[in-house]
């Protein structure tokens, strides 16, 4: 599994689950991908399934140790992303949420997250925040594939964390090439919500990106045209 002296994977794979989201048969599981920036700031990109929670916790506990966690970076508000918030919330309860404005819209609706004024931390189109030697820069990518979604890039890493974008089916350790389970996740997770993605990818043209981090299937580091060009 792919990481850098900063960026630690900290998701979980699921071989049981026979349907995403109780419709889609996926007979090679899936993975649920969350990650952990460990710089002066800690910073975590997503939760994950409440399925593998404790694993999550585990993972994330592993790579920080007694450290705590200062930000929780909320790219997506679907139950398998962001299922662990409030336990987080709960574990840290100094740590900040960073969302956008429709982030903290919809937040409520799931979670009742005590002092929840305190901890937000709002961004909006191309907003950057230091953590370090490493900085967040954040575009919205509504509707890839619900309304609150944004991706954050990482310049000094040159790396994407890119949401549900460039997801596929399967667990990591299911190897069988990549384009027939991205294929049939786009077509049943964001292919109707395919002007927004053609947005998304002509907003992000510009930035230098050498690896692409999704939330579900593998960290993309090479041939990232080919990638881009299926999109």
């Amino acid at each position: 599994m792919w990481s850098n002296t900063y960026i630690k994977y900290i998701g979980a794979n699921d071989h049981d689950l026979d349907l995403f989201e109780s419709q889609y048969p996926i007979s090679h599981g899936v993975s649920y991908n969350s990650y952990v920036i460990v710089d002066e700031k800690i910073v975590v990109m997503d939760t994950i399934d409440i399925r593998k929670s404790e694993e999550w916790l585990n993972n994330l506990a592993e790579k920080i140790g007694d450290r705590p966690v200062d930000y929780l970076v909320i790219s997506h508000l679907e139950p398998d992303h962001a299922a662990n918030i409030l336990e987080l919330c709960k574990r840290y309860p100094n740590m900040r949420l960073i969302g956008n404005a429709q982030t903290f819209n919809m937040l409520p609706n799931y979670f009742d997250i005590e002092g929840l004024n305190e901890k937000k931390v709002v961004v909006k189109e191309g907003d950057q925040i230091s953590i370090g030697k490493n900085t967040l820069q954040f575009f919205m990518a509504p509707m890839v594939h619900w309304p609150e979604v944004m991706v954050t890039y990482v310049p000094e890493e040159k790396v994407l964390f890119s949401a549900d974008a460039f997801g596929k089916f399967g667990t990591l350790d299911y190897e069988d090439g990549w384009v027939d389970e991205a294929r049939r996740y786009y077509l049943n997770i964001v292919g109707k919500y395919g002007m927004q993605v053609q947005a998304l990818l002509k907003k992000l043209s510009g930035l230098d990106v050498q690896v692409i981090c999704p939330l579900h299937g593998p960290i993309l580091t090479e041939n990232l045209g080919y990638y881009i060009n299926l999109y």
